[in-house]
């Protein structure tokens, strides 16, 4: 899902970690994207079926370096904005969003606004992994947005067509993703308008002579 409605607007990619072709996880994150888009983002989500991630590389060099690897890389860093959404396993986060994110670095996520929303089978929903993907986004020096979604039972909540049930659940989720738009465009033209100050200030290139 690539939409590009404003085309000088930042862009925001969700990262659903699960590999079902129809997830619950996914079905959320795009809920979140929508907001996003409404915002004024550029969304694009991400599948990690798409990237074929192999855990039987000879070794951690070989696995940095493989071309789908350097391509999931490539498409985090060229986001401002990451949502990520995971199923709660046993407590933790999805093992593949975990091989994903370890196959990644500051590169890729340092100075990023970050989006959480998790999902769960049970009654006590997902924030456990939620927590835990919080400390992941500061280990990795990103800005995790103060609002995050969880979602329980969430066999209950979604329809066939992947919709909520739950409108104001669905209204979480879409702050979620217009909260991670609306502080990464302010972060962007923060950055942009000190760049542009010390542009100003800068004192004259005597080799610029002729």
């Amino acid at each position: 899902m690539t939409k590009n409605n404003n085309p000088g607007s930042i862009q925001v990619v969700g990262l659903p970690g699960s590999l079902r072709k129809t997830s619950y996880t996914g079905m959320a994150v795009t809920i979140a994207l929508r907001g996003a888009q409404e915002a004024g983002a550029q969304i694009r989500m991400l599948d990690l079926r798409d990237y074929r991630l192999s855990m039987l590389e000879e070794d951690w060099n070989e696995r940095g370096s493989a071309p789908n690897v350097l391509r999931l890389r490539e498409d985090l860093r060229n986001a401002q904005g990451i949502i990520l959404g995971t199923p709660e396993y046993h407590g933790g986060f999805s093992g593949v969003l975990k091989y994903a994110l370890d196959l990644t670095g500051f590169d890729e996520f340092e100075g990023k606004m970050i989006g959480l929303v998790g999902v769960a089978g049970g009654k006590t929903g997902a924030g456990e992994s939620l927590s835990s993907l919080r400390a992941v986004g500061r280990a990795l020096h990103a800005w995790v947005v103060p609002k995050q979604v969880s979602i329980p039972e969430a066999w209950r909540k979604f329809d066939p067509d992947g919709q909520l049930k739950d409108r104001q659940l669905e209204e979480r989720l879409l702050q979620v993703g217009r909260q991670v738009a609306r502080f990464a465009s302010l972060h962007n033209s923060i950055r942009e308008g000190e760049f542009l100050k010390q542009w100003e200030v800068a004192p004259e290139n005597p080799g610029g002579r002729g």
